[in-house]
Parts: structure tokens; C-alpha cells; sequence
């Protein structure tokens, strides 16, 4: 293989979601561990029964990044990769694939690797991973591509809307009677990610309609004027449609691709929640 694209499973696009002549695009999972149960993020985890096990569980649950020899497996693979993972703020998997090309050089020095830090997770990957293959088929040399995917994720931002704070207060970040009453008024905290790689609340607000109108202020706010969309949702295709379709009444130019959350991204959204980027 001449090409192969990869991500860490912070990813919502599955391997099975992208087709090329030209490019492989295959993922690294993370382990989610809820009580004494592993899940392994990888097409066959089944996202409803994690989750099922997350709110069962009266503990804090926790997870485990990619290995550098899960990373140096793909690597080895083709002449050509591209890897890019969440961002490294919020994990150690960027250092795992950062050893991984180290190793995998030392062996092969004749191969190309990249490695990109998209400090972001979910649709912003996976819209980088579409950008990524329209240039390789394109016809563009490693370089090229490599300068663009990083300058693309420069100007992506996402929008993270949570409805559930289990995971919070489990872990200590809230408390319980704070969370008990945020799920009993139906609120929703809004965060976006910052240029550094990490996740800062913006708002809090209650019911879904003032969750999307918030999210579509902060879009012109930030000068959105129409153009690609992706939207991840955690078991919550409704508000994921009804946000697309408030998009496009906004913007009529505005492309929305919807997409499910894999292991991680629910791990982080919780049941309910949405993550989107533009």
C-alpha cells in the first residue's frame, strides 16, 4: 500500500466509512474500562451496551490510549501515513504515535510518517480524514498533503453539548445534588475547544431548542457562513436532525453529514450528547 491513513478510535469515522483507490484509512482503538469490564473501542463494540454498563456503575470509569505497537502495526503498512489523533491535552495517544514513528523509522527509514496533534476529537478527525483523502486523490506529493491537513485543522472548530453529567460528578468534578438538578431541569452545558487542544465551557442552558440556538450563535459568532458540517451524536439522532435542519435554514449552502459516536466520543458526550464541528 502506498498510502494509509490513520486515526486513534476518537475518530466517530469507522474504516469501513472510507473507500479509496489510492489510501487505506484504518484506526487505533482506545480501551474504555467501566467496573471490572473492558471495552475495546474497535468496529465491534457495541456503543448502547457500554453505555448501559457507564450508568450502572456507581464508580468513575477510565480509559486507556493506544499503544505505540498498536500505532507501529499501521504504520509499517504502507510507504506513506498520515496519522492524527485526538488531541494531547486530553490524552497520551499522540505520545504513543510519536514513539511508534520513532521505532518504526529506526526500522524502515525509507517510510514517511506523520504524525498531527488535531487538538480536537470526533467530527473534527473525521472531516480532516475526508480532507486528507481529497488531496491524495488529488494526486498531491506527502509534503503537500501533510502541510494542508495541518493548516485545515487550524481553522476547524468544534462544539461540544452535553446533557447527561454522570461522568462528572462521578469522577468529582461535580457534585451530585449539582447534577441531579441539572438532569432534573433538563440543562445542557455547551463548551467549545480552544486553540490549545482543551475543552472550556462557554454556557449552560435549558432544553434542547436553546442548546441548538446556542450553538448556532456561537457558529456566527465565530463567522460561519456556510460550508461543510459534521455533526457526532450520542444516541440522540433527534437533536442531531433538528440541528441540521436549523443549519440549513440558516445557511442553505451548508452541507451536514451526521454521524454516531464511537466508544471514546460517547465516553465523553454521555448518552445525549453532541459534538460538532465546522
Amino acid at each position: 500500500m502506498k498510502w494509509n491513513i490513520v486515526t486513534d478510535s476518537s475518530c466517530d469515522l469507522q474504516p469501513k466509512d472510507m473507500k479509496s483507490r489510492r489510501a487505506g484509512f484504518s484506526s487505533v482503538p482506545f480501551i474504555i474500562s467501566v467496573d471490572t469490564q473492558d471495552f475495546v473501542d474497535d468496529e465491534n463494540l457495541n456503543t448502547a451496551v457500554m453505555l448501559e454498563a457507564m450508568e450502572r456503575c456507581a464508580q468513575a470509569s477510565h480509559t486507556s490510549c493506544p499503544s505505540p505497537q498498536s500505532w507501529s502495526e499501521k504504520f509499517e503498512e504502507a510507504e506513506q501515513t498520515i496519522a492524527i489523533t485526538i488531541s494531547s491535552q486530553l490524552s497520551g495517544s499522540m505520545n504513543s504515535a510519536i514513539i511508534a514513528r520513532k521505532m518504526v523509522l529506526e526500522q524502515h527509514p525509507e517510510k514517511k510518517i506523520a504524525v498531527l496533534d488535531s487538538c480536537s476529537t470526533g467530527p473534527e478527525i473525521a472531516m480532516c480524514v475526508e480532507r486528507i483523502m481529497e488531496k491524495i486523490e488529488s494526486g498531491a506529493d506527502f509534503e503537500s498533503v501533510v502541510d494542508d491537513a495541518n493548516a485545515f485543522l487550524k481553522k476547524t472548530k468544534v462544539i461540544f453539548a452535553l446533557s447527561s453529567f454522570d461522568n462528572l460528578v462521578k469522577n468529582g468534578r461535580m457534585s451530585k445534588m449539582a447534577g441531579f438538578i441539572a438532569r432534573r431541569l433538563g440543562m445542557w452545558g455547551i463548551g467549545v475547544g480552544s486553540e490549545e487542544g482543551t475543552i472550556v465551557i462557554k454556557g449552560k442552558v435549558r432544553g434542547s431548542a436553546k442548546a441548538i440556538a446556542f450553538i448556532l450563535e456561537r457558529m456566527k459568532e465565530n463567522g460561519f457562513s456556510g460550508g461543510k458540517v459534521m455533526i457526532s451524536h450520542c444516541q440522540n439522532p433527534d437533536f442531531a436532525r433538528r440541528l441540521k435542519e436549523k443549519l440549513q435554514e440558516l445557511w442553505k449552502s451548508c452541507e451536514v453529514q451526521i454521524l454516531p459516536t464511537r466508544g471514546l466520543c460517547s465516553y465523553y458526550a454521555e448518552r445525549g450528547g453532541v459534538i460538532l464541528s465546522y
